[in-house]
Order: structure tokens, then C-alpha cells, then sequence
């Protein structure tokens, strides 16, 4: 039993410390809304910037609205797909293709809901 307490203990205190590396510690930047109403497509693009102190990713969440603030739609992502982003680094995303035109869209927000290592 000792042993095992031990392998554990030298388990966790060896893993990479990542507490330092949250939601927080990430940015979208330049992030646009360009709808298509001609070809019923939409645009909703930005750079997903890794604040970190450690190379890690982050999954984003981007919700559609009606005027009203009516939920249109909502889709959840992962911009570096199963990489991880360099501390520093960016990586530009498009979320559009996910979602179903509506001429009703008015309102976009972007947040950041996940962080984790690769």
C-alpha cells in the first residue's frame, strides 16, 4: 500500500504543472461576424491567442442570436484541433461552416469553455 501512495505521489508531482493554464489565460482576437445572406452562409472567424506559460489548447463556444436575444444557435469547437498552441502563439479559426444561416442572426459572443493539453 505504501508503494503505490508512493508511485502515485511521484505520479502527480512529475506531470507538467497546467493550474496556471485556464480559460483565463486565453484571448480571441479579431474575431468577425460576416454574414452571406446570397449564398445562406456566414463567417464567424478570429484568432484564438494561447497566453500560457505552457504549450496547450482551448475549445471556444460561439452563440448565434436573434435581435431580441433569442438563442439562434451555438456551436463549441476546438481552433488547433487535437494540437496544442505554443505559449505566444495564435491560430485562426472559422466556425461559420458549423452553423445554419438565418437572416434573423443579429448578435454573436465568443467564449472560451475548455482548456486542456494534447
Amino acid at each position: 500500500m505504501k508503494a503505490l501512495i508512493a508511485t502515485l505521489a511521484l505520479t502527480v508531482f512529475s506531470l507538467p504543472a497546467l493550474a496556471d493554464c485556464t480559460a483565463a489565460n486565453f484571448a480571441v482576437d479579431g474575431f468577425q461576424a460576416s454574414p452571406n445572406p446570397r449564398e445562406h452562409k456566414i463567417s464567424l472567424a478570429g484568432k484564438l491567442v494561447n497566453k500560457c506559460s505552457a504549450p496547450a489548447a482551448a475549445q471556444i463556444r460561439i452563440v448565434a442570436k436573434d435581435a431580441s436575444g433569442r438563442v439562434l444557435g451555438s456551436e463549441d469547437g476546438w481552433p488547433a484541433g487535437t494540437s496544442n498552441i505554443a505559449p505566444g502563439q495564435s491560430v485562426s479559426f472559422d466556425l461559420g461552416p458549423l452553423f445554419r444561416f438565418s437572416p434573423d442572426m443579429a448578435d454573436f459572443s465568443v467564449n472560451i469553455v475548455g482548456v486542456r493539453t494534447w
